[in-house]
């Protein structure tokens, strides 16, 4: 029982120790496809699963819950229409195996498709008939391991790329967390995660480069200067969350969750959801997310409200007690159309 104990306070103090947010920096981390959820079931519950979340899907919020996968394997895809309207898609590939007794390896890659984006340029401020996309990529290895079924510790190590043809910026991030559980049901989840802590990134590369006029008034020509940019920091975020299972009877659950996120530079966001659950069949979940500290001269985050969820999940090796599910979800978002994700599962 110690050990838990340790291991919960061991975590809390790398947090405290790490995590340092500056309120006078807000807006100015990169690499913010690291904030993006492409998994349905969590976003339906606007991302506040730090406690219960669990297999392919913990890997993007608390990668303890990746030993709690409901099967041996777990293989997931997702894709979500990120801000109906503007032609953004996220595109995810996950899977989860068990190991041993109480560990469990991860793997899940994530990517943005802006689709093909005209070039324009002052002589052709209607497009030059040329286009361009921008590449947004990351990759998480991850592993997990659980003490006598009631906590669980996990650590990935994420790999970041972004940028065009000729300018790019990459990073490694490290995302840590821990989950408890506890009650005679195993019913009160506790959860904390600390994610995206990791190396600056720069941009650099050709395109960084232009042609100018020389300085020098007796040379007759152009040259070519180089543009130094600013390195930048990922968005590091702090979860903590906790949920509770109301077990109505052997068919039908309703779990609560709350969950607190601190953002290093953003404002923090506090949210509460709930889930049905009827024979491990057929699910309904919402959530609602509030932005702490916004004010009229500062823009609320763009998710920041209300969202919803649907799953249904049926066997298809009952003796193995393989499924296959799908999840839908959509966030409201202040601008735009909302964000709507689909997830396929496969638990085998």
């Amino acid at each position: 029982m110690q050990q838990k104990f340790y291991l919960i306070i061991l975590l809390l103090t790398i947090v405290q120790v790490s995590y340092a947010g500056n309120p006078d920096r807000q807006g100015e981390a990169g690499a913010t496809q690291l904030l993006l959820n492409p998994w349905a079931r969590s976003a339906g519950l606007s991302t506040m699963t730090t406690a219960n979340i669990a297999g392919v899907e913990a890997l993007r919020l608390n990668v303890a819950g990746l030993v709690r996968s409901p099967s041996r394997t777990q293989i997931m895809g997702g894709h979500a229409r990120y801000f109906e309207g503007t032609d953004i898609s996220m595109n995810a590939i996950g899977i989860a195996q068990k190991v041993g007794a109480n560990g469990a390896f991860g793997v899940s890659l994530m990517t943005l498709d802006f689709g093909d984006i005209p070039i324009t340029t002052e002589d052709f401020p209607e497009g030059t008939g040329a286009t361009f996309s921008p590449r947004y990529f990351n990759m998480a290895i991850s592993y997990a391991h659980e003490f006598e079924n009631k906590v669980s510790v996990g650590l990935s190590v994420r790999i970041v790329s972004e940028g065009l043809a000729d300018v790019t910026a990459n990073g490694i991030g490290i995302d840590a967390g821990v989950q408890y559980v506890t009650g005679d049901n195993d019913e009160f989840k506790f959860g904390i995660s600390l994610r995206n802590v990791g190396t600056p990134m720069k941009y650099s590369g050709d395109g960084l480069t232009q042609s100018l006029q020389s300085p020098n008034p007796d040379v007759d020509g152009e040259l070519s200067f180089f543009t130094r940019a600013n390195q930048f920091d990922m968005p590091s975020v702090l979860n903590i969350g906790a949920s509770y299972d109301i077990i109505i009877n052997p068919k039908n659950r309703v779990t609560l969750v709350g969950n607190f996120t601190s953002n290093t530079f953003y404002e923090d966001q506090i949210g509460a959801g709930v889930e049905y659950v009827f024979n491990d069949v057929f699910m309904l979940r919402g959530g609602y997310k509030y932005e702490l500290d916004t004010d009229e001269e500062v823009e609320a985050s763009v998710y920041n409200g209300l969202s919803l969820g649907a799953s249904v999940q049926v066997p298809f090796n009952k003796e193995k007690g393989s499924n296959f599910g799908i999840d839908y979800a959509y966030r409201h978002t202040n601008v735009w159309s909302g964000t709507h994700n689909i997830t396929i599962r496969f638990d085998l």
